[in-house]
């Protein structure tokens, strides 16, 4: 999603390729200033509140923020004794975070012995993105992990054909679908309802939540298990897409103009870690604040 991960230009399973004559190093971790005003809340209360955030984009993972050792609000940091070493960073010092009547071990860390070439995060700190109580971009809370400042997503009206099919009926034909482009992503297709066979569609247990689009609500169709998704309520950057259908072409029949479409490698995504949270709760949260 974005630089890192996915298949951006410094994930491990990149799309693409540098036109360079020699090759790059396996991993190219890259820091960049945010330019936006980041805030993070915890126990009740503002602990940072930062406009000189950097933001480390790292192969695999999500982008973390590391703020100013001097943004953040005195006292909240206590040293852990836990340590870990990083593959690119070194030694990481871990903090128990205390504030109000809260507290939480190892809910931030810090890089304490850098290499040269990795000053831009001297003196800075992460905090666990799960730990925390809430981040925000000015009075605007952002959901998920911090926001890939590459990550995009595009939506297309196109004339193209594109038919679904479970063994012998048609659960889809439409010429007018939505193309929905997003960083690292394959192109999704998505059907108004006008043009689904509803009757096929069986609501199924789960939903999941994508930091770009909002809570996605799922279908089994015909013993395919989760074959369609649908964002009920996308997020307001996404709207056009809201209730139209889109199905997954490893497990059921998708053509478009006629061509079966399959699904592309390197399309998983890792919900949960340190630096992050996929969670239905925090987004339901925001909804309902």
């Amino acid at each position: 999603m974005g630089l890192s991960w996915q298949q951006g230009p410094l994930a491990p399973a990149a799309v693409g390729r540098f036109l360079v004559p020699d090759p790059l190093p396996e991993r190219m971790l890259f820091a960049e200033p945010l330019r936006r005003r980041m805030r993070v809340r915890f126990g009740g209360t503002w602990i940072v509140d930062s406009e000189d955030v950097v933001l480390l984009h790292e192969p695999g993972r999500y982008p973390v923020a590391y703020f100013p050792l001097g943004d953040v609000t005195a006292d909240v940091l206590q040293p852990d004794e836990h340590t870990t070493r990083h593959r690119d960073l070194g030694t990481t010092s871990w903090y128990t975070v205390r504030a109000g009547t809260q507290s939480r071990q190892r809910a931030a860390w810090q890089h304490t012995e850098l290499p040269d070439h990795a000053g831009d995060l001297k003196g800075r700190v992460a905090f666990a993105w799960r730990a925390m109580d809430a981040f925000y971009e000015e009075d605007e809370r952002i959901v998920g992990h911090a926001a890939d400042s590459y990550h995009r997503v595009d939506i297309r009206s196109t004339s193209r054909h594109l038919v679904v099919r479970s063994g012998d009926r048609v659960v889809a034909d439409t010429t007018r679908p939505l193309v929905l482009y997003e960083s690292g992503f394959a192109p999704r297709w998505y059907v108004p309802r006008a043009d689904v066979d509803e009757s096929a569609l069986t609501p199924a247990e789960g939903r999941t939540f994508c930091p770009y689009k909002g809570l996605a609500s799922y279908y089994d169709i015909v013993g395919a298990h989760r074959a369609a998704w649908s964002y009920e309520d996308a997020w307001t950057e996404v709207r056009r897409v809201s209730g139209l259908v889109s199905f997954e072409p490893d497990e059921i029949e998708v053509l478009l103009d006629g061509i079966r479409l399959r699904l592309e490698p390197g399309q998983g995504v890792v919900s949960h870690g340190v630096d992050r949270n996929l969670s239905l709760d925090e987004t339901t949260a925001v909804r309902q604040a």
